[in-house]
């Protein structure tokens, strides 16, 4: 692996976990009804890096990962004009809800995929990806996030800005 790509999967993983564990902080922060400004930015930022980081490295066509950063980013704009532009006014609110924990869903969905590929005790136990340990892994996520969705979806009201 040359120094380069060397370099950019550091990058590509730095980015990809402060996503994912802000994207965390900022589920628990819908869930409770709080927008965290500077965590969704800090989560928005990096899952949108992570995505377009993608594309960086060597490939030879259409792979898994390119499929997921293109969904990923296009989702992530949904949430971007969502909270930004459409102020999270009405249908909005439910739209960047539902896109932000998509988001942070596929950030997982990737880091379970990538886990099972290079810790050895997991690639063990499912080499090819195929086995009932990572379809198992891959479903548990699915159901958490569906959960964690309709939960964000369901509680989150943010309070109207305040007139200066």
């Amino acid at each position: 692996m040359s120094t380069a790509v060397s370099i950019l999967t550091i990058v590509h993983v730095l980015l990809s976990l402060v996503g994912i564990g802000s994207g965390f902080i900022v589920i628990r922060g819908l869930i409770g009804s709080q927008k965290l400004e500077s965590w969704t930015f800090v989560f928005l930022a990096t899952t949108v890096a992570t995505s377009v980081t993608a594309f960086m490295f060597p490939f030879g066509g259409i792979t898994p990962g390119i499929i997921l950063a293109i969904i990923s980013l296009v989702a992530l704009a949904i949430t971007i004009a969502a909270r930004y532009k459409f102020h999270l006014v009405g249908g909005w609110r439910a739209a960047y809800v539902i896109t932000a924990v998509l988001a942070q869903y596929l950030n997982v969905f990737v880091l379970i995929a990538q886990s099972f590929q290079k810790i050895p005790p997991l690639r063990a136990l499912a080499p090819t990806q195929s086995e009932p340990p990572f379809a198992i892994a891959q479903l548990v996520a699915l159901i958490a996030f569906v959960v964690l969705g309709a939960l964000s979806t369901l509680r989150f009201r943010p309070q109207p800005l305040q007139a200066a």
